[in-house]
């Protein structure tokens, strides 16, 4: 099936910002006094809504230390923390490729803020290939479908012409919650095992495989 609409996660599934992202979590806690995080449980919140985020890793804290630890994971993420971002192999000629077929659109749904999400945009002048975007700040974050629903709405896609592609069960959590088509990639943050059982369509282990099945899906 040719999908009008294929929109895209970004932190674990078109980004390896993982790395960044734990260190600066695990720094911004322990500036607040909250304590070590776990590495495992910080990769496990990737994907959600800072506030959601931190409510799952701290719970007990309070809204004054919540906010601070917000602001220093802020300050770490754009300017105390030099962790590389790279995009996964293959990203940038896959995104070209999906774009040259007649009529394709591409969109982002993801757990970043608006200013984080446009700041990468501008940085790594990828915009271009997206038609539409939700962030968390802006509408609710995953897994409820909300940021989905406005995609759909906004680009007028009816949701079986269109496919969530995503690294956590939180992405495709929501697409199933609207009996949307979704796609695994197993080189993100969550285990094969976590995407399964939110019955995707497809599991691709590379950006190489997961294009190539959307260009032939």
């Amino acid at each position: 099936m040719r999908y009008d609409l294929i929109i895209f996660d970004w932190d674990g599934t078109l980004m390896d910002s993982i790395g960044r992202i734990v260190s600066c979590m695990q720094a911004a806690a322990g500036e607040v006094q909250w304590g070590e995080l776990d590495d495992a449980a910080v990769r496990n919140i990737i994907g959600l809504g800072l506030p959601e985020a931190i409510e799952a890793l701290c719970p007990g804290i309070t809204p004054a230390q919540a906010e601070r630890l917000k602001a220093r994971y802020a300050y770490h993420f754009v300017e105390g923390n030099t962790t590389p971002m790279p995009f996964y192999p293959g990203v940038e000629p896959g995104l070209e490729r999906l774009l040259a077929r007649p009529g394709q659109r591409l969109a982002v749904a993801t757990g970043k803020s608006r200013r984080g999400l446009d700041r990468v945009f501008r940085e790594t002048a990828t915009g271009r290939f997206f038609h539409a975007s939700r962030t968390a700040d802006e509408t609710r974050s995953k897994p409820h479908p909300q940021m989905l629903e406005e995609l759909l709405a906004e680009l007028d896609v009816p949701v079986d012409r269109a496919v969530m592609v995503g690294d956590t069960e939180y992405d495709l959590a929501m697409a199933r919650t609207l009996g949307m088509d979704r796609v695994a990639v197993t080189y993100g943050v969550h285990s094969r095992e976590r995407l399964d059982a939110c019955g995707p369509c497809h599991v691709a282990d590379s950006v190489d495989g997961l294009i190539h099945w959307l260009c032939h899906a």
